[in-house]
Protein backbone atom coordinates (compact mmCIF):
# COMPACT_ATOMS: atom_id res chain seq x y z
CA UNK A 1 0.00 0.00 0.00
CA UNK A 2 1.41 3.38 -1.01
CA UNK A 3 1.94 6.00 1.68
CA UNK A 4 -0.60 8.81 1.30
CA UNK A 5 1.31 12.10 1.64
CA UNK A 6 -1.73 14.18 0.65
CA UNK A 7 -3.72 12.69 3.56
CA UNK A 8 -0.79 13.21 5.92
CA UNK A 9 -0.57 16.85 4.90
CA UNK A 10 -4.31 17.35 5.50
CA UNK A 11 -3.93 15.88 9.01
CA UNK A 12 -1.29 18.52 9.81
CA UNK A 13 -3.91 21.25 9.32
CA UNK A 14 -1.48 23.50 7.43
CA UNK A 15 -2.16 25.56 4.31
CA UNK A 16 -0.07 25.91 1.20
CA UNK A 17 0.97 29.36 0.01
CA UNK A 18 0.76 30.12 -3.70
CA UNK A 19 3.49 28.44 -5.75
CA UNK A 20 6.00 31.16 -6.62
CA UNK A 21 6.75 32.20 -10.19
CA UNK A 22 10.43 32.43 -11.15
CA UNK A 23 12.04 35.82 -10.55
CA UNK A 24 14.86 35.10 -12.99
CA UNK A 25 15.80 32.88 -15.89
CA UNK A 26 15.30 29.40 -14.41
CA UNK A 27 12.69 26.68 -13.98
CA UNK A 28 11.17 26.15 -10.54
CA UNK A 29 11.39 22.40 -11.09
CA UNK A 30 12.77 19.84 -13.53
CA UNK A 31 11.81 16.19 -13.81
CA UNK A 32 14.55 13.87 -15.09
CA UNK A 33 13.35 10.27 -15.24
CA UNK A 34 12.34 9.38 -11.71
CA UNK A 35 13.90 12.46 -10.10
CA UNK A 36 12.32 15.81 -9.27
CA UNK A 37 14.71 18.72 -8.79
CA UNK A 38 13.33 21.81 -7.08
CA UNK A 39 15.14 25.12 -7.50
CA UNK A 40 15.84 27.22 -4.44
CA UNK A 41 12.63 28.35 -2.77
CA UNK A 42 12.05 31.13 -0.26
CA UNK A 43 9.48 31.55 2.51
CA UNK A 44 6.33 32.59 0.65
CA UNK A 45 3.40 33.37 2.93
CA UNK A 46 -0.28 32.76 2.24
CA UNK A 47 -0.68 36.32 0.90
CA UNK A 48 2.25 35.71 -1.54
CA UNK A 49 4.57 38.05 0.40
CA UNK A 50 7.98 36.87 1.59
CA UNK A 51 9.25 36.54 5.13
CA UNK A 52 12.32 38.77 5.26
CA UNK A 53 15.15 39.37 7.71
CA UNK A 54 18.61 38.16 8.63
CA UNK A 55 18.93 35.58 11.39
CA UNK A 56 21.03 36.93 14.22
CA UNK A 57 19.92 40.48 13.45
CA UNK A 58 16.15 40.89 12.82
CA UNK A 59 15.31 37.26 13.63
CA UNK A 60 16.43 34.60 16.09
CA UNK A 61 16.99 30.90 15.40
CA UNK A 62 13.41 29.92 16.27
CA UNK A 63 12.06 32.56 13.88
CA UNK A 64 14.43 31.13 11.28
CA UNK A 65 13.15 27.62 11.91
CA UNK A 66 9.57 28.81 11.32
CA UNK A 67 10.73 30.53 8.12
CA UNK A 68 12.36 27.27 7.00
CA UNK A 69 9.08 25.43 7.62
CA UNK A 70 7.38 28.07 5.46
CA UNK A 71 9.96 27.40 2.73
CA UNK A 72 9.01 23.72 2.98
CA UNK A 73 5.35 24.61 2.55
CA UNK A 74 6.27 26.71 -0.48
CA UNK A 75 8.11 23.72 -1.96
CA UNK A 76 5.11 21.47 -1.30
CA UNK A 77 2.97 24.05 -3.10
CA UNK A 78 5.24 23.88 -6.15
CA UNK A 79 4.99 20.08 -6.13
CA UNK A 80 1.21 20.01 -5.71
CA UNK A 81 0.61 22.80 -8.25
CA UNK A 82 2.79 21.26 -10.94
CA UNK A 83 2.52 17.51 -10.29
CA UNK A 84 -1.04 17.47 -8.92
CA UNK A 85 -0.31 15.49 -5.76
CA UNK A 86 2.28 15.05 -3.03
CA UNK A 87 1.74 11.31 -3.55
CA UNK A 88 3.86 11.48 -6.71
CA UNK A 89 6.92 11.85 -4.47
CA UNK A 90 8.37 8.57 -3.22
CA UNK A 91 11.09 10.05 -1.01
CA UNK A 92 13.32 12.98 -0.21
CA UNK A 93 16.87 12.40 -1.50
CA UNK A 94 18.74 15.64 -0.70
CA UNK A 95 18.01 19.01 0.89
CA UNK A 96 20.32 22.02 0.71
CA UNK A 97 19.38 24.69 3.23
CA UNK A 98 20.89 28.16 2.99
CA UNK A 99 20.60 30.45 6.00
CA UNK A 100 20.93 34.25 5.70
CA UNK A 101 22.65 35.02 8.98
CA UNK A 102 25.16 37.11 10.84
CA UNK A 103 28.74 35.77 10.99
CA UNK A 104 28.40 34.78 14.66
CA UNK A 105 25.25 32.64 14.12
CA UNK A 106 26.13 28.92 14.32
CA UNK A 107 22.80 27.05 14.54
CA UNK A 108 22.20 26.51 10.81
CA UNK A 109 21.07 22.86 11.19
CA UNK A 110 18.45 23.85 13.76
CA UNK A 111 17.01 26.42 11.37
CA UNK A 112 16.82 23.99 8.45
CA UNK A 113 15.14 21.44 10.73
CA UNK A 114 11.98 23.51 10.18
CA UNK A 115 11.86 22.27 6.58
CA UNK A 116 13.19 18.78 7.33
CA UNK A 117 10.66 18.17 10.10
CA UNK A 118 7.84 19.20 7.76
CA UNK A 119 9.01 16.76 5.06
CA UNK A 120 9.27 13.98 7.68
CA UNK A 121 5.72 14.75 8.84
CA UNK A 122 4.41 14.58 5.25
CA UNK A 123 6.33 11.57 3.86
CA UNK A 124 7.23 9.76 7.09
CA UNK A 125 10.56 9.27 8.83
CA UNK A 126 11.85 6.76 6.29
CA UNK A 127 10.97 8.57 3.07
CA UNK A 128 10.74 12.15 4.31
CA UNK A 129 14.31 12.38 5.59
CA UNK A 130 17.17 12.43 3.12
CA UNK A 131 20.72 13.70 3.05
CA UNK A 132 21.16 17.36 3.90
CA UNK A 133 23.46 20.33 4.08
CA UNK A 134 22.73 23.45 6.16
CA UNK A 135 25.04 26.38 5.50
CA UNK A 136 25.25 30.06 6.36
CA UNK A 137 25.30 32.87 3.80
CA UNK A 138 26.06 36.57 4.09
CA UNK A 139 22.92 37.41 2.11
CA UNK A 140 20.08 35.83 0.17
CA UNK A 141 17.74 37.29 -2.49
CA UNK A 142 15.29 39.92 -1.19
CA UNK A 143 16.85 39.51 2.29
CA UNK A 144 14.90 36.27 2.89
CA UNK A 145 16.13 34.38 5.96
CA UNK A 146 16.18 30.92 4.37
CA UNK A 147 16.38 29.37 0.90
CA UNK A 148 16.08 25.63 0.28
CA UNK A 149 16.56 23.49 -2.80
CA UNK A 150 15.87 19.76 -2.90
CA UNK A 151 15.98 16.54 -4.89
CA UNK A 152 13.16 13.99 -4.67
CA UNK A 153 12.59 10.52 -6.09
CA UNK A 154 9.25 10.07 -7.87
CA UNK A 155 7.06 6.97 -8.15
Amino acid sequence: MMYNADEQFEKLGLTLPPAPAPKGLYKPYVIDGKYLYLSGHGPVQDDASLIIGRIGREMNGEDGKLAARQVGLTMLSTIKTNLGSLNKVKRVIKVLGMVNCTPDFEFHPGVINGCSELFAAVWGDDNGVGTRSAVGFGSLPDNIPVEVEALFELY
